[in-house]
């Protein structure tokens, strides 16, 4: 079993301690002194972020789904040819320093469409007090991805009338993550903690299946897996995985299934399921299956969000790898402040 004095020799920024405290964060930020903001005759939303930053909007868009609001998420440098005055961009970057999310900010102004920008600083403040942009700053918590909460439920916070998500929603997802809280974090390290139990179970590449109304929570799980293991991750999509990918088990493979399921999936997406496990039992392919929580969509997205960002921390700790630091990223990052 996991010990304590492990986690604190490998983790040496303990990211774990703001995992720990994520329900806490969420709820200071919620009830923060960011004034709300209300954008009218809005029919376009666009959400532009990279990594964690990106992985809100993800979620944001998940969660906007069954709206009329027809809504993108930009990661990258281009935004979409049908924003215009009557559509609003919402950039996201922890930092305040991403290039791509910055040039999307600079084209949204240019085309005069409806901005606000959150971040912790940096670039993307100086830009928005320089243009009179509405922009709000967020504290960042020990990383852009360990931000995730403060800077969700900020935005909630300045934006949950715009975007017509309810409060009791908001609130309803965070009760359920201190309950979350309580199973998964690092003063529990026991056989009755599930995120531990999943880090215990990987040992080699997974592949996650997911329905399409928890995209979100998957490309951050292996988001957070790629950049706290240092692991290669795979994801499909577990309807189009039935015409195409399924045919890869017909060989031999030490790769390992990961079935996010939601409690409330559509019923084809169920019988789905149901068919998917019974072509794995009888090839006796080993898998691991996660549930959502009950709740409405942003309950259950960062319910299983914390769940597995928690287990890409264990499972980093148990390699004996240090969670924190992204050196490849770096590289990146350096090399592109060469060329600028």
């Amino acid at each position: 079993m996991l010990k304590h004095s492990t986690l604190e020799k490998y983790d040496s920024l303990k990211m774990y301690e703001v995992y720990d405290k994520w329900p806490e964060i969420a709820l200071k930020s919620f009830e923060s002194e960011q004034n709300p903001i209300n954008f009218d005759k809005i029919n376009h939303i666009v959400f532009a972020g990279m990594g964690g930053s990106g992985a809100i909007g993800d979620l944001f868009a998940a969660i906007l789904s069954k709206t009329k609001i027809h809504v993108n998420v930009v990661k990258g440098y281009h935004l979409p040819k049908t924003v215009d005055p009557n559509s609003l961009v919402i950039t996201i970057s922890v930092s305040g320093n991403t290039k791509e999310t910055i040039s999307v900010l600079d084209s949204a102004f240019n085309l005069g469409s409806k901005i606000i920008a959150f971040s912790s600083g940096g670039e993307m403040e100086e830009y928005c007090k320089k243009n009179k942009i509405e922009h709000r700053r967020i504290p960042q918590n020990h990383s852009p991805r360990a931000s995730f909460t403060s800077f969700l439920y900020s935005i909630l916070k300045v934006l949950h009338s715009t975007l017509e998500i309810k409060q009791e929603d908001i609130l309803e997802s965070i009760a359920e993550m201190k309950k979350m809280q309580k199973k998964i974090n690092s003063r529990n390290l026991t056989e009755k903690n599930p995120a531990l139990n999943l880090a215990k179970w990987i040992d080699n590449v997974p592949i996650i299946y997911y329905p399409f109304g928890l995209e979100s929570a998957t490309i951050r799980f292996k988001n957070s897996l790629q950049e706290n293991t240092k692991l290669h991750v795979m994801t499909e999509d577990v309807i189009e995985a039935c015409h195409n990918g399924i045919v890869s088990w017909e060989r031999k493979s030490s790769i390992q299934p990961i079935l996010i399921e939601g409690q409330n999936d559509h019923i084809k997406t169920k019988e789905r399921w149901i068919i998917l496990k019974e072509f794995f039992k009888k090839r006796n392919i080993e898998y691991k299956e996660i549930k959502s929580i009950n709740g409405s969509i942003l309950t259950k997205l960062v319910n299983l969000i914390y769940l597995l960002d928690y287990a890409s921390i264990y499972l980093a700790v148990l390699n004996k790898i240090d969670p924190s630091p992204v050196k490849s990223i770096d590289f990146i990052k350096e090399r592109l402040e060469k060329q600028n």
